[in-house]
């Protein structure tokens, strides 16, 4: 068989079997997808390939997915530090936002990011954020797979002027990529604090009928669950049930105050959590039950946040402190094993996305979005576990190579469809613009 691309590794991480690891193996391209994963001494008898790359010190692993953030606050990355939720928010953040968020500052930190998230392995992300046919386009130039949740509250902001026009754009969003190879739509109803029941019940409708999930941010705080049962009578999670909104659909991002009858409902329901772990900790939101979650059988993964609450965009990094977090949570230190987080930061996520069946695993007929990861390295030396050193011991330094639907993104280190002087350059325009808003408001 005449192939694209043929990729010889020393290690393989598939996910699918479930802790498998493949010695001496090799993942074999052709448009776009992967055709198969074989031992690299059976490729000479069986394929021709345009391209051959060898990679003797690495092991491959589906791409990364950063399953919630915000890619376009990277520009406000260290302008909110050191504050709760509520202060963060209503404080720092909205006001920053409603004097400089425009088309231009979404495709500049959307590039930003994209750059960020490439050189850490992550070849898909789910975002909400303003003006998100702006992210769709820097995305489409990276050729990174990008799934938008427009961003839907009760009040206007820059992008809409009521939760009616939020879900219009939304849905003409959705009409504008529905056959992208790239780009799929969901909605991003901001909180349970931010939006009211009847649009909720709409967007419902509307993700069923368009059959799209739902990101939202939900019990990310003690306080949003005090708040909604002094105003609702109810915790949140309670209260979209009632209107049938807690079903596989939703992704429910943080989730840090979660009762064991909530964990059961999600669990029943088949709705997915969004562990964010750099974010709830530095806004001090609390600690999402992972291991309680993945004993229930809940699916589970992971999203870095915006760069304003993480400060960084690393989905390895995110990984390491899931998996320490779930172990001095549970007391128990065989919680969260590092295949579990693995499967988190990749097939977990493309479920959670609706995309499992294309992304998330290396396997036959899936497309080939593949990250390498090189372990010769003094903190992965010697190598004698793998799958554990991914999570416990690499550096986002060591992703050497990056592929979506087989095209390479990333190459010993070295950025292929972003333009990383120009980022540098824009960045630095708008550290200099935000610091005069600022200046000037003081």
């Amino acid at each position: 068989m005449n192939v694209d691309l043929i990729i010889e590794s020393k290690w393989i991480a598939p996910i699918i079997p479930e802790q498998s690891l493949l010695t001496d193996y090799a993942v074999v391209i052709k448009d776009k997808k992967i055709v198969a994963v074989c031992p690299q001494k059976d490729l000479a008898s069986q394929y021709v390939a345009s391209k051959n790359i060898q990679l003797s010190e690495h092991i491959l692993m589906p791409g990364l997915i950063n399953a919630h953030g915000h890619a376009p606050m990277t520009l406000l990355r260290g302008m909110a530090d050191d504050m709760p939720l509520d202060d963060w928010l209503n404080k720092r953040i909205w006001p920053l936002e409603e004097k400089f968020v425009n088309h231009e500052f979404v495709e500049s930190g959307a590039e930003l990011a994209i750059a960020e998230m490439i050189l850490s392995g992550t070849t898909s992300f789910a975002d909400m954020y303003f003006y998100p046919d702006q992210v769709a386009k820097a995305a489409i130039r990276s050729n990174m797979r990008v799934q938008l949740a427009s961003p839907i509250l009760d009040f206007p902001t820059v992008w809409a002027k009521s939760s009616e026009e939020y879900i219009a754009k939304a849905t003409q969003l959705h009409d504008q990529y529905r056959n992208s190879e790239l780009v799929s739509t969901a909605f991003g109803p901001h909180a349970p604090y931010t939006i009211s029941d009847a649009p909720l019940t709409k967007i419902g409708m509307l993700a069923e009928e368009l059959d799209v999930p739902i990101h939202m941010h939900i019990h990310e705080t003690a306080q949003e669950v005090s708040d909604s049962i002094e105003q609702f009578g109810c915790r949140p999670l309670t209260r979209l049930h009632k209107i049938g909104f807690v079903n596989p659909r939703l992704n429910c991002v943080h989730a840090t105050q979660l009762t064991q009858d909530e964990i059961a409902m999600l669990s029943e329901s088949g709705s997915s959590v969004v562990h964010c772990p750099a974010s709830n900790m530095k806004l001090a939101s609390g600690i999402c039950d992972v291991s309680k979650l993945i004993f229930c059988n809940t699916n589970v993964c992971l999203g870095t946040d915006g760069a304003a609450s993480n400060n960084e965009l690393d989905l390895l990094k995110e990984a390491r402190l899931a998996s320490l977090l779930a172990k001095i949570q549970s007391r128990t230190a065989s919680s969260l094993p590092a295949y579990k987080t693995l499967e988190m930061m990749t097939i977990n996520g493309a479920k959670a996305l609706g995309l499992d069946k294309f992304i998330g695993s290396l396997e036959p007929g899936k497309l080939a979005d593949i990250t390498a990861i090189s372990l010769n390295a003094p903190n992965t030396l010697p190598i004698n576990n793998p799958l554990s050193h991914v999570v416990y011991s690499v550096n986002s330094s060591q992703v050497s190579h990056v592929w979506v639907g087989g095209r390479n993104i990333l190459h010993e280190r070295q950025l292929q469809t972003v333009d990383l002087n120009k980022i540098q350059t824009i960045s630095s325009r708008w550290q200099k613009r935000i610091q005069r808003g600022i200046t000037s408001q003081t």
